[in-house]
């Protein structure tokens, strides 16, 4: 019999109780906003919003300006990591997962290979960073320059090779709160003024995700950084971890003080934005999406913002206008329904105030 068949196992109430634990959705938390991007290890932004409403989620006293001011002050950035998303990290952060996620910018250029024959690609990274260190430049100005270098070459191709060899982040004023910009890049080390440093390992990030996501399997992990092999660094650190079984079967690692509250705590409804990596960060993201709403958080390729009952996904909402609408995907209880409302009235005061809004319930969503 081996060691993982004899660990205890955790029931997915068990599961779901730890992560929102660890995702401050349990209770919110007093952290500061630069505290809780490094305990969170950063947030997914492919839009512009949805970091600011998961913090809203997550945090005591939270308002928007209180993530706006660090990203002004270059203490914190958004930059494409892990799944080859955007996400706001802290500058440290920044410097220390982009090399981490460097195999799948690997795998995104080899997409574009036959564009870029007959291109010496250290070259084009060191034209690349001198462009963009001379000012930031947008996708299309990289596009024009760089083919003006190679025109036997894709455009398209070109900057792409730039975005996956260096290190770009998009400058302010894109990503601050109530503000519009383009999306214009630097490299990472220009625009926080200082070198890259020592790169992080898988190693050195098992437990930190543990720490965010956990317990979790390599599976779990691999999803979460759209990365692969990553089962020798779980087996480095084995001695010092805790190891469980979900309901399958799978084995799950985890920190020894890392907390795990009973599966009978309570856990008020949090509303979440589009994207939210609570919904993103597991291969079986059952411990927070009840099977039957599966693949219900998204249409196509866009997500859709979620709240969630009990710890689970229960329905979409949005604000329209005036109004916050939100859809539960089954029946509520009258006590759920006012719950529900509550956090949603809370949850616009803290990121909209003073804008009055009504709150209206849809009819139960089927998708």
């Amino acid at each position: 019999m081996t060691k993982s068949s004899t660990a205890p196992v955790l029931g997915t109430r068990a599961l779901n109780r730890a992560t929102l634990a660890r995702q401050l959705l349990l209770r919110r938390s007093g952290r500061s906003v630069l505290d809780a991007l490094r305990h969170l290890a950063g947030l997914q932004a492919q839009n512009v919003n949805p970091p600011y409403y998961a913090l809203a989620a997550r945090l005591e006293g939270f308002a928007p300006e209180l993530l706006a001011g660090p990203m002004a002050e270059r203490e914190a950035v958004r930059i494409v990591t892990l799944r080859s998303t955007l996400h706001t990290h802290t500058a440290e952060d920044c410097l220390g997962l982009r090399p981490l996620a460097q195999p799948a910018r690997d795998r995104e250029l080899a997409a574009f290979r036959a564009g870029l024959a007959g291109v010496d690609l250290d070259r084009l990274a060191c034209l690349a960073r001198a462009l963009v260190e001379a000012e930031p430049r947008t996708m299309a100005q990289l596009r024009q320059a760089l083919g003006a270098e190679w025109p036997g070459a894709d455009p398209r191709a070109l900057a792409v090779a730039a975005r996956c060899t260096l290190p770009l982040v998009q400058v302010t004023p894109r990503g601050l709160w109530g503000r519009s910009g383009r999306v214009a890049l630097t490299t990472a080390e220009h625009w926080l003024g200082r070198p890259a440093g020592e790169p992080m390992g898988p190693a050195d990030v098992v437990p930190r995700y543990l720490a965010a996501f956990g317990p979790a399997s390599v599976k779990d992990m691999q999803a979460w950084a759209g990365l692969t092999r990553l089962r020798d660094a779980f087996e480095r650190l084995r001695p010092d971890l805790l190891t469980f079984r979900d309901p399958n079967g799978v084995e799950l690692f985890d920190l020894p003080d890392a907390p795990r509250p009973d599966p009978d705590t309570p856990a008020p409804p949090r509303f979440l934005p589009e994207y939210d990596n609570l919904l993103l960060s597991h291969a079986d993201r059952s411990r927070v999406v009840p099977p039957e709403h599966r693949g219900r958080n998204g249409q196509g390729n866009q997500a859709l913002r979620t709240f969630l009952v009990d710890g689970f996904l229960a329905g979409l909402w949005k604000a329209d206008g005036g109004t916050l609408v939100i859809e539960p995907f089954g029946p509520l209880t009258k006590a759920q329904r006012d719950e529900v409302a509550e956090e949603g009235a809370r949850t616009l005061a803290v990121l909209h105030p003073g804008t009055p809004y009504d709150i209206r319930f849809g009819g139960v969503v089927r998708r």
